[in-house]
This record gives structure tokens, sequence and C-alpha cells, in this order.
């Protein structure tokens, strides 16, 4: 049930809603005792009552709050409240990447700069262990001091272990995953194709949302992952057999 302006989970005092998904309700409230305006995700009771994405939304207060990099939304709390669990982000304005890709397409400068400030967290993120695996313009929020990264839902964590000089973890994936094998998660538009096919997808691939950046045209229509998996194929087939010719200068 959605709440309503007003009401007060521990500290925090609803004032708005902000938006909806799967995973979560997203209001505006306000932090009563450090008098700040924060951003709180509460977890439906439809989600709560579910073993496997309650998980989900307990990983994403776990990974979340083990990263601080300027570009990585920050985690502040987690509570619960009659019943009622949550998470306590840093309030964003702006507009998400989505929200602005319906204005037009964005010009190249601003394109560089907002993928390289989201390398940069993605690469802190692969650098402590974490893939985010769901990259898309709505989980990228464009404010004044740069674009900063969203939601960790889907993340998949790997035990701490070294890191190689490419700058990822060594360390074996998790023995016992959250998701079954076989399982697609993530937005199915967004995905590496090879990860659409079943095959372990290229670490640190952000060129399908950046491309949508700069043209407006959405990497893959197809609303199955079989659809997309057809159109994957007969991409990398054409790609493999007209190459790009190299420049004669």
């Amino acid at each position: 049930m959605p709440l309503t302006s007003g009401i007060t989970l521990s500290p925090y005092q609803i004032l708005s809603p902000l938006g909806a998904g799967g995973m979560g309700e997203v209001y505006k409230a306000r932090d009563t005792r450090l008098d700040r305006t924060v951003a709180i995700k509460v977890l439906p009771e439809h989600v709560a009552s579910d073993p496997d994405l309650r998980q989900r939304f307990e990983r994403e207060a776990k990974t979340t709050s083990s990263l601080n990099h300027p570009h990585i939304c920050t985690l502040f709390d987690v509570g619960e409240h009659e019943g009622a669990n949550f998470l306590v982000m840093e309030y964003l304005e702006g507009d998400t990447l989505a929200q602005r890709l319906k204005k037009g397409a964005v010009p190249l400068e601003q394109v560089l700069e907002i993928a390289v400030e989201i390398a940069d967290a993605l690469d802190k993120a692969h650098r402590q262990g974490i893939t985010h695996r769901d990259l898309k313009p709505g989980n990228i929020m464009l404010t004044k001091s740069g674009a900063k990264l969203l939601d960790f839902g889907l993340a998949k964590l790997r035990p701490s272990g070294t890191v190689g000089a490419d700058g990822f973890s060594a360390a074996a994936t998790q023995s016992e995953p959250l998701t079954g094998r076989g399982t697609i998660l993530g937005t199915l538009q967004y995905m590496a194709p090879e990860q659409v096919e079943g095959r372990r997808p290229t670490t640190g691939r952000i060129s399908s949302p950046s491309g949508h950046l700069s043209t407006r045209w959405r990497p893959a229509s197809a609303r199955s992952a079989g659809r997309v998996r057809r159109v994957s194929s007969r991409r990398f087939s054409s790609m493999s057999r007209s190459p790009c010719p190299r420049s004669s200068r």
C-alpha cells in the first residue's frame, strides 16, 4: 500500500512519492534527526513475502553500502518500521538518462562525460567484486554534480579475493548463486548479446547505453529473450562477414 505524505518511518517523514518499480516504492522524505532531504525505497508487501526478492533487496543494501564513489548513489541507512523494510539513500535532483533521452539525442561531449563517469563508477564496483548486471538509462541519474549510478538490486557479488592487474577480482564466483543456471537477469534491450545467448558476458561493457545516448536508438526493441537472441546472432554474423573497411588515409 503506497505511503501518504506525513507518515513517518522511524525518524524519516514521508514528503511525496518519487516512483515505483518491481523491487520497491521510492519516496522523498525528511530525516528529522539531521534535517536533510533523503530518498527512501520501501519494500512492498508482495516482495517482503517472497524470500528470493527479499534477498535481492537485502543484497542491494549490502552492495550499495560497501561502495563509496562520487558517481554511485550513497546509501545512508537501512531499517524496519512496523513490518516495513526500507533503504535510505541520498536524494538526487535531476532526470534519469531515460527521461533525458525522450527530449532528443545527447550531444557528443556530454555523452563522453557521462560515459566516463559511469565507467569510473563501474570500475569501483568491479574492483570490489560487484557486477551491476542492470546497466541502462533508467538506472543512471543526471544531476548538477554529474551522473550517478543507481539500483544494485540485481548485482552479483564475488567473494573477496586478490585483484588482478586488469582491476578485476581473481576470486571465483559464488558457488551457490541466488539465481538459477540459465536465468536471464537485467533488461533485455541493454544486455550484452553473448549474455542473452547464455554465454559469459564481456566485462566492463557500456557500449549499449552509450550508443543509445548519442543516437536515441534502442539496442533492441524485442520483448522476448528469444527474439533478442535471433537479432543478436544476425548482427554478429553480419559484422563478421562485413568488417568495417580501413581508412585509406
